[in-house]
């Protein structure tokens, strides 16, 4: 089976790093903005992504803060309707990644 066919099938096509599925409510702010709250509804080391109504601009800086954690920046990489994907602008300690999984998973 070829990477591609495999990274397919696993959920992971193109990307870098394992992501999980996940239920959170946090909060988003965008620099000078005020703070608003969004359902990031999955999550990896290196990003995550959240749906919200409020409207959001590719390449543009956010701070995303999560119950218990100091805000994590990240950079919005696209757009589709009302769910947005985000590079976070330092990758995760696996640490930290588990922990917030851990939080998903006790609401």
């Amino acid at each position: 089976m070829s990477p591609q066919a495999a990274r397919a099938m696993s959920g992971n096509e193109g990307r870098r790093a394992l992501r999980k599925a996940v239920s959170l409510r946090a909060r988003l702010r965008e620099r000078g903005a005020n703070k608003f709250t969004i359902d990031v509804v999955d999550l990896s080391t290196t990003g995550f992504r959240c749906e919200t109504s409020f409207t959001l601009y590719e390449g543009h800086a956010v701070w995303l803060t999560l119950p218990g954690l100091a805000g994590l920046e990240a950079t919005v990489a696209w757009k589709r309707g009302y769910c947005y994907g985000f590079a976070f602008n330092r990758p995760l300690h696996p640490a930290v990644f588990d922990h917030i999984v851990a939080l998903s998973e006790a609401q």
